[in-house]
């Protein structure tokens, strides 16, 4: 107990000294540098300095292996650090789909010297990366992919399409699923690691309907990739999608709600937190409570859920100390989903019409950003997996239900 209180005063401290005084004070920062990646390797912004700091003490991936960059710290040392960065109100170093999702299965399938290489960039957020699983024909039936992968003895020779790769027109690298074996299904998926910049690669944003474009499609022509940038065995591709889209279900769900809960950020939420817009925009009566009572009670059903979801969260994390997670994370991104979806409607519900404004006069630049946020939301329930088939992995391999013909 001694050691981690001495350890507690040490994080303290080296948090509060080396925190950038522009983040403390709240200037306007670059916020696209927590991303990192080539475009931001040594760049002197106060987000690069801070990730570079935090990533220096490992401290991106506290609980990595420090062999490969890694915090090295033990679950109880990494609860401490998460409280002292709440508690002092510091922002996140960085946001990285290698630190979320494809980190945890390289640790757990790539070679030494692929964990060597890899693994210590991410880390230091040198690398963007992005995520390349879904095709025009292989969406919710992604063994279904035929963007294929053909050996030319020294090279991977790879063609296809990938669709809804987000941020593929940034992402410095994408861990691309690709066909190596035509005769078998799930069977014939392989893992490939690919250098965006090869030639022959090409992202093409897609504008949503929300007015952003965050999802690209991704093209490959004759794109040559090195042997040695395939990750797990020959046709080992299905186990660890399989195993990345459970890291990838996680950390969805804990976005969606976690901003829910924080009134803001997030996966689509903007507005701030649910009783503070229905205060403003529907307001309360003489008993100090708010006017409408149908909408007061949803709003709290919504803040219950939430709160019972986070609870659930902590519980499934962790259970899967030792073994990663497990099934149970289509739950958790299921039931995340819904209720970043209903928060969504429930402000614009209580905005009314100043909830549907897209541009012009009349309208906040705060209540715009909440009519982009209901519409970007509904794409909830499909990244990640659609909401339809986590149902069917829940029913299937946490029920243990059986199809029955």
């Amino acid at each position: 107990m001694a050691d981690l209180e001495a350890f507690r005063a040490e994080v303290r401290a080296w948090l509060a000294a080396n925190y950038p005084a522009e983040l403390k004070s709240g200037a306007e920062v670059d916020e696209e540098a927590i991303w990192g990646g080539r475009k931001y390797q040594g760049a002197t912004d106060p987000v690069s300095t801070w990730k570079n700091r935090m990533a220096g003490k490992g401290w991106t991936a506290p609980t990595w292996p420090a062999e490969y960059g890694g915090g090295g710290l033990s679950k109880e040392e990494n609860a401490i650090l998460t409280q002292e960065m709440a508690k002092g109100g510091y922002r996140q170093p960085l946001a990285s789909f290698g630190i979320w999702m494809l980190g945890p299965v390289l640790l757990e399938y790539a070679s030494e010297e692929q964990k060597k290489r890899f693994i210590p960039e991410i880390v230091r957020g040198e690398i963007r990366w992005c995520q390349g699983y879904s095709e025009p024909g292989a969406g919710s039936d992604l063994a279904g992919l035929q963007t294929k992968a053909e050996d030319k003895g020294d090279h991977w020779l790879v063609n296809g399409q990938k669709v809804w790769t987000s941020y593929a027109d940034k992402a410095d690298w994408i861990f691309a699923l690709v066909r190596t074996d035509t005769s078998k299904k799930h069977e014939g998926v392989s893992f490939l690691l690919i250098d965006m910049a090869s030639p022959g690669v090409e992202p093409r944003p897609i504008k949503l309907i929300s007015g952003s474009s965050p999802f690209c499609e991704t093209f490959f022509n004759d794109v040559k990739v090195p042997k040695e940038q395939m990750v797990g065995r020959l046709t080992q591709g299905w186990d660890i999608a399989k195993r990345l889209l459970q890291y990838e279900r996680q950390n969805i769900s804990g976005s969606m709600v976690s901003s829910n809960a924080n009134g803001g950020g997030g996966m689509g939420q903007a507005a701030g937190s649910l009783e503070d817009v229905a205060r403003e925009y529907v307001g309360l009566g003489a008993d100090g409570r708010l006017v409408d009572a149908d909408l007061r009670a949803r709003i709290t059903a919504n803040k219950m859920g939430s709160h019972c979801f986070q609870l659930t969260q902590r519980r499934l994390a962790a259970e899967a100390k030792g073994g990663g997670p497990s099934a149970a994370t289509s739950i958790i991104k299921y039931a995340g989903a819904t209720l970043g979806i209903e928060r969504n409607e429930l402000l614009v519900e209580a905005m009314g019409v100043q909830g549907l404004g897209w541009e012009g006069e009349g309208f906040s630049d705060r209540e715009q950003a909440q009519t982009r946020a209901w519409l970007r939301s509904k794409g909830n329930s499909i990244e990640g997996g659609t909401s339809e088939v986590n149902l069917n992995v829940v029913a299937k391999r946490v029920l243990g239900l059986l199809d029955h013909q």
